[in-house]
């Protein structure tokens, strides 16, 4: 599987899902969005299966050298589950069997205990989860996988927006992607990214309504 080729796949993926539209869409940070992407729309057997190809295949494509899978509570348990599977299954990683855990958001006081599920956290370890936004799963994740003695190496998401956060009038320096990257010294790994999404509205006739809007978006907050 070619990498463009790959990425350009989960973007038509999406779209036919509904998990990515085009439209006029108010988004968290207030902005009004030409797109929307909500990877919670991947909510059945099939669906998730092929999403979790899609991480699969990213992971293995960014050589970086793990040993588990972490999941943020709650949208990181199954992508964290359906990921390993698809990763024992990958025809280049002869049924290497992949651990994950994730956490639960508050501590269970009976039976085993505590905020963990799954196995130990051990080695190196990538944290997977949808999008960034605001990176608060994420300094959670690498605060729990380091009190462990683990080591965070990764983050693994679906969807780069490439976009800066901030007011309109001070917007930041860089993504809340590369200010992952940059407060943790790991990278961020993602199936595709805006610059896939606009790939596509340029080579699609019946999309090429929504390019000009995509376009403008990403001068004007994009990184």
């Amino acid at each position: 599987m070619v990498e463009s080729s790959y990425r350009t796949d989960f973007v038509r993926f999406s779209l036919d899902q509904g998990v990515l539209r085009f439209g006029q869409f108010k988004v968290k940070s207030g902005r009004l969005s030409p797109y929307f992407f909500n990877a919670g729309l991947f909510n059945s057997g099939l669906s998730v299966g092929r999403l979790a190809q899609f991480y699969a295949q990213a992971l293995v494509d960014s050589g970086v050298s793990f040993d588990m899978l972490f999941g943020p509570a709650y949208k990181g348990i199954p992508l964290s589950t359906a990921t390993s599977i698809a990763l024992a299954n990958h025809p280049g990683l002869n049924g290497l069997d992949v651990p994950f855990a994730y956490n639960r958001k508050e501590a269970k006081d009976h039976g085993e205990g505590g905020v963990l599920v799954g196995a130990p956290l051990r080695g190196k370890v990538v944290i997977i989860d949808d999008v960034i936004t605001a990176g608060t799963s994420v300094r959670e994740s690498v605060d729990i996988i380091r009190a462990a003695g683990a080591e965070p190496v990764a983050v693994l998401i679906a969807l780069d927006r490439m976009e800066r956060a901030g007011a309109d009038d001070a917007l930041s320096a860089h993504s809340a992607v590369q200010d992952v990257a940059n407060t943790y010294g790991i990278p961020v790994v993602s199936i595709a990214s805006l610059a896939d999404i606009m790939g596509l509205l340029e080579n699609d006739p019946q999309l090429a309504e929504h390019k000009d809007a995509v376009a403008a978006y990403r001068a004007k907050y994009g990184v």
